[in-house]
C-alpha cells in the first residue's frame, strides 16, 4: 500500500456528507496559484467561476502565500460539499479576512494603525513601511510575530478533512531560511503553520518554524512550484493564475516604484526558470530526443491578472476592505469566463501559453 493510501485509509467524509462525485466527462487540470496578498481575491474569483462552470476536474493545486490559502480552503470546502461547498468556503474565508482585526482598509491606513502603538508621527502607509523596514525587523517588536490569518484558518478549515481528501492533491511552498531551498508541503503535511510559513514575508513576520526549520514566504523559491505536478499527478495540463506581472512598460524612477518592481521580479524569478525548463523538455520530446513513453509534454495555460489589475499598485495588496475584495472577485470571475470561452476546448490538446515569449 502506498504512503498516500496509508494516509487516507480510514478517513472518510463525515456521516451525512457523502464524498463529492466527480464528473467523468470533465477535463482534468492542475491549478497553480500565485501569492499576492489581498490580490488573492482575484484568484478567488477565478476559482469561483471555474467551480461554478463544472466542466473542469481539478487534479492538483500548487499554491504559495495567498494562493496556498485559496488552495487549502477550496479543498476543505470540496470535501464538505463538492463544488458548491468549495465556493462557499472560499467566500467565508475572504469575508473573514476582511473582518480580521483593525489593521485593514486602504494601504495608507494599514501602517498608520500598526504604528499608532508607538505613537509614530503620521506618514503615508507606503512611506512608513519603506522607512520602518530599513531600521527595524519583526524581531524588534511583538505585534506581528505570526500571521494573523493563521487563527482564521484554524477556525475555518478542518485540516483532518483536508488530509483525508483523495480527490485533489495539494502542494504548498515555503522557503527554508537556513538553506535557501524550497520546501513543498504535501497533503497530510499541510497545517496552519505550513500555511503561515508559505505567507511569511520576512519584513512583516518572524520566520515560522516547522519541524525544527525556519521558513519564509514560498514566493522566493516557488511562486508557485510547478515541478510537483510532473511526477505526482496524472495530468499534463497546468493552469497558472498569475498575480504578479512579468512585464512593465515603464522603467520605475522613484524609490517606491523601484521597490515594487524589485518585488515583482523577485517573486516571478523561480516561475520563469520553470517555464524555461518546461519549454526545454517539451522541445526534446517534440524532436524525439527523449526515447520511450515515460515523458509527456506539459501543456501550460495562464489566466493573467496583469491587464485586469494594472490600475492597482503593489501597495493595494495590503487593502483588506470587503468592497475591494468584491471588486477583485468580480474581475477574477470575468477573467475566468473569458479564458474558458477561448481556451476550454484546448485543454488536453495543446498549450495556450507561449512559454518562450513568457520567459525570453
Amino acid at each position: 500500500m502506498s504512503e498516500r493510501l496509508k494516509r487516507v485509509v480510514g478517513k472518510r467524509a463525515p456521516a451525512g456528507k457523502p464524498a463529492p462525485k466527480r464528473r467523468t466527462n470533465a477535463k482534468k487540470i492542475n491549478l497553480a496559484l500565485q501569492g499576492g496578498g489581498a490580490h488573492g481575491a482575484y484568484t478567488w474569483g477565478v476559482l469561483d467561476r471555474i467551480l461554478e462552470d463544472g466542466r473542469i476536474e481539478i487534479e492538483g493545486i500548487s499554491g504559495t502565500s495567498a494562493g496556498a490559502m485559496n488552495a487549502v480552503v477550496l479543498v476543505d470546502g470540496w470535501v464538505r460539499g463538492g463544488r458548491d461547498g468549495a465556493r462557499e468556503q472560499l467566500q467565508k474565508f475572504w469575508r473573514g479576512v476582511s473582518r480580521k482585526g483593525g489593521v485593514s482598509g486602504p494601504p495608507q491606513n494599514v501602517f498608520d494603525a500598526m504604528m499608532s502603538f508607538w505613537q509614530v508621527p503620521r506618514i503615508s502607509g507606503t512611506g512608513m513601511f519603506n522607512i520602518w523596514s530599513q531600521f527595524s525587523t519583526p524581531y524588534d517588536f511583538s505585534p506581528l510575530t505570526i500571521n494573523p490569518l493563521r487563527d482564521l484558518l484554524e477556525r475555518l478549515v478542518d485540516f483532518e478533512r483536508v488530509h483525508a481528501c483523495d480527490d485533489i492533491r495539494l502542494f504548498i511552498s515555503a522557503t527554508n531560511v537556513r538553506t535557501g531551498k524550497i520546501r513543498v508541503f504535501r497533503d497530510g503535511e499541510i497545517t496552519p503553520d505550513a500555511l503561515a510559513a508559505s505567507a511569511c514575508l520576512p519584513m512583516l513576520f518572524q520566520a515560522v518554524e516547522v519541524d525544527g526549520e525556519a521558513y519564509w514566504d514560498g514566493g522566493y523559491m516557488g511562486n508557485p512550484a510547478l515541478f510537483p505536478f510532473f511526477s505526482e499527478t496524472g495530468c499534463e495540463d497546468i493552469l497558472l493564475v498569475q498575480i504578479n506581472p512579468i512585464l512593465r512598460d515603464e522603467v520605475p524612477t522613484n524609490p517606491h516604484e523601484i521597490m515594487e518592481r524589485v518585488s515583482e521580479i523577485t517573486f516571478n524569478a523561480s516561475l520563469l526558470r520553470e517555464f524555461r525548463a518546461i519549454d526545454f523538455v517539451n522541445r526534446l520530446i517534440e524532436d524525439n530526443r527523449l526515447s520511450g513513453t515515460k515523458y509527456q509534454p506539459v501543456r501550460m495555460h495562464r489566466i493573467d491578472a496583469d491587464a485586469a489589475l494594472n490600475g492597482y499598485s503593489a501597495s493595494t495588496k495590503l487593502d483588506t476592505r470587503w468592497t475591494f475584495f468584491e471588486k477583485l472577485h468580480q474581475i477574477g470571475r470575468e477573467s475566468a469566463e473569458e479564458w474558458l470561452d477561448a481556451n476550454y476546448k484546448h485543454i488536453g490538446n495543446r498549450q495556450t501559453l507561449d512559454l518562450r515569449e513568457a520567459f525570453s
